[in-house]
C-alpha cells in the first residue's frame, strides 16, 4: 500500500472521528452547529474512504513496463475470443467483434512534492474495445466494449482527479490508449505502459503477419 492509498484512508478515519465527537455531544445553537460540522467531516471522510479505497485498484506504474498479454482465437468472421493476462497474473476472458481491437488504461502521476515523500505513479487498465476496418461496419455494425476494472462502490476517484481543478496541481490523471492493432486467429500481443503511453507489440508469428498484412 503506497501514501497515494494510505493518505486518504488516514484522513478518512480522522475526520470519521472528529464527526462522531461533534454528533454526539449537546447544547441548542451550539449542537446544531456541530451538527452541521459533524456531517460535514462525516461526508468527507466518506469521500476519503471511498477515494482510497479506490486507489486499491490501481497497481504501481514504473517508467516503462508490460501490463498485459492477449491472445485471441478466432470464432468466426470478426468474432475472436481474447485473453487478456495482467502482469499481475489476473485473467479477463472476453470475446471481441470486428478487425481490430484497443486497449485503454487510466493513469495518476503526482506532483514532485508529493512524489518525494511517497506517493508513486500508478496505472489501472481500463476497458478494451473491438473496432471494424470498414467504415460502414464500424457505423453501423455491433459494437463490444468491455470494462476491465470498475470503482468500488461506484465512486471514481480518477474522474474526481480529473474534474476538481485545484486538484490538478498535485496530480495528473490521463487516459492512455494503445492505438489499433489487427486480431488475428492465434495472435499474441504484449502491451507495454511508459509515460507516453500504451505500446502494443506482436509476440508472434501470427500477430507479426497480421500487422504487415494491415499495415
Amino acid at each position: 500500500m503506497t501514501a497515494s492509498t494510505l493518505v486518504p484512508i488516514i484522513l478518512g478515519t480522522i475526520f470519521l472521528l472528529l464527526s462522531l465527537r461533534l454528533l454526539l455531544s449537546g447544547g441548542m445553537l451550539k449542537a446544531i452547529m456541530r451538527a452541521l460540522l459533524g456531517l460535514s467531516l462525516l461526508v468527507a471522510s466518506a469521500i476519503f474512504f471511498l477515494g482510497g479505497y479506490d486507489l486499491l485498484t490501481y497497481k504501481r506504474l514504473l517508467v516503462e513496463q508490460p501490463v498485459a498479454t492477449l491472445q485471441f482465437v478466432k470464432l468466426a468472421p470478426q468474432s475472436y475470443r481474447v485473453l487478456l493476462v495482467q502482469i499481475d497474473g489476473e485473467e479477463h476472458r472476453l470475446q471481441l467483434l470486428g478487425d481490430q481491437w484497443q486497449l485503454d488504461a487510466r493513469t495518476l502521476r503526482w506532483h514532485p512534492s508529493l512524489a518525494s515523500i511517497g506517493f508513486k505513479s500508478q496505472y489501472r487498465l481500463d476497458r478494451i474495445s473491438g473496432r471494424y476496418a470498414d467504415i460502414i461496419e464500424q457505423r453501423h455494425g455491433e459494437q463490444t466494449v468491455h470494462p476491465l476494472q470498475v470503482s468500488p462502490y461506484g465512486f471514481d476517484a480518477w474522474q474526481v482527479l480529473r474534474q476538481v481543478p485545484w486538484l490538478q496541481e498535485w496530480v495528473s490523471a490521463k487516459q492512455g490508449t494503445a492505438t489499433y492493432q489487427p486480431m488475428a486467429d492465434g495472435a499474441v500481443y504484449e502491451v507495454t505502459l511508459a509515460y507516453g503511453g500504451l505500446f502494443a507489440r506482436p509476440v508472434n508469428s501470427e500477430a507479426k503477419r497480421a500487422v504487415a498484412g494491415w499495415r
